[in-house]
């Protein structure tokens, strides 16, 4: 399983971290919970990471501003898809015009999911 890509999963939530490393093992992926965009950053080395789950809101830094961030680096990141309680127009246009693959809304079918991952995993 060491060979399975490894899902960053970036949300303040620790019921939807948990859920979500019980549903990407469960489909034979690695999963790696950060508590916040700040808790990514700091996270030395991020190669390692297929694709990146993201909160929209959070308390400091949000999903936007990460991904604004990353985006700024240069040198390329992880596919981002989104998830988010807040899937209104203009966060939609914000993330999907920042290179996010998907904007999901939460609560989300893990099916969907699974499948957007996948999909982002395979377009790198």
């Amino acid at each position: 399983m060491s060979n399975a890509p490894l899902i960053a999963v970036v949300d303040d939530d620790e019921a939807i971290r948990e859920a979500l490393d019980d549903l990407l093992r469960s489909v034979g992926f690695r999963c790696r919970p950060f508590v916040s965009a700040e808790d990514f950053l700091a996270h030395a080395n991020r190669a390692d990471i297929a694709c990146i789950i993201l909160d929209v809101r959070m308390p400091g830094l949000s999903g936007l501003d990460l991904q604004e961030r990353l985006n700024a680096n240069g040198g390329g990141h992880p596919p981002i898809l989104f998830m988010t309680s807040y899937a209104d127009d203009s966060t939609r246009v914000r993330a999907l015009g920042g290179g996010a693959r998907d904007v999901l809304g939460k609560p989300v079918d893990g099916h969907v999911l699974i499948a957007s991952l996948n999909s982002a995993i395979a377009a790198g």
